[in-house]
């Protein structure tokens, strides 16, 4: 399995990130993707990088929550200063989130428009962030519609209408605890959406699975999402891990550089 999406550099998990780690690679787990957040953790997230060098790989991106009207341009700088500094797997996570602050949506808009263009330059994938904007994304996506420009629709939450819309701009759905939720919804259409469409995620150690529910997420729990596919989809866990796994490599194609 690939956790597509995961922040094991947060602060969580100071206290136990090696023993973390191990437990997900005890359970099969054989890449983490890290998205970044905006310049306070690069340090420590491609510092996890360099540790795990064979298994862990940091994407750089500005989150939408951390487009600030004081400091957003200085951190795209940053943002692309690393880009032409090295290669990354994709840049992530990006894109508007308007649950926590709708003042800022004109620059979040700006900022997310700004990474898109990078990402077509440099011809990698991107890792859409969208909270209660899901309108306002498909706007931006739209508009900056490209034969290369493509990515994952990180924690998808949408209904199938959108689900559908995300895969016709050619992007696929990461799915995690959220589709274990009771409240959550997706699985009541999941079935729908073709399975090469979706690759798994925690997005620890935030949104953690039935029945860990409200507690840390980690990495090692991703067996859950994949065992609630398994009930969604109707086929075997091997065949889940198989396809999804296969899903990921296929959009983070560039981790090694190939």
């Amino acid at each position: 399995m690939i956790d597509t999406h995961t922040h094991l550099y947060a602060e969580e998990f100071d206290e136990d990130r090696k023993e973390t780690i191990q437990r997900a690679l005890d359970k099969g787990i054989i890449e983490f993707y890290l998205p970044a957040i905006d310049s306070e953790s690069h340090e420590k997230m491609l510092q996890l990088e360099a540790e795990y060098p064979d298994q862990i790989f940091s994407m750089m991106g500005l989150h939408p929550c951390y487009v600030k009207p004081e400091s957003w341009e200085k951190e795209l700088e940053i943002v692309k200063n690393y880009l032409d500094q090295r290669h990354f797997p994709a840049i992530g996570e990006i894109g508007i989130d308007l649950y926590w602050d709708k003042t800022t949506l004109d620059i979040q808009i700006k900022a997310f428009e700004q990474q898109i263009d990078w990402a077509i330059e440099k011809d990698l994938p991107i890792v859409i962030h969208t909270r209660e904007s899901f309108d306002e994304t498909f706007e931006v996506l739209e508009r900056k519609k490209h034969p290369k420009l493509r990515g994952i629709f990180h924690c998808f939450s949408g209904n199938l209408e959108q689900a559908k819309q995300a895969i016709d701009l050619n992007f696929i759905l990461g799915i995690g605890g959220v589709v274990t939720f009771k409240n959550g919804k997706i699985d009541q259409f999941l079935s729908e959406v073709p399975l090469d469409k979706i690759v798994l995620e925690t997005d620890s150690p935030y949104l953690a699975p039935v029945p860990h529910r409200g507690k840390r997420n980690e990495s090692s729990y991703l067996d859950l999402v994949a065992g609630k596919l398994v009930n969604i989809y109707g086929i075997g866990f091997t065949e889940i891990d198989k396809i999804t796994t296969e899903n990921a490599k296929k959009i983070f194609v560039y981790s090694r550089g190939i």
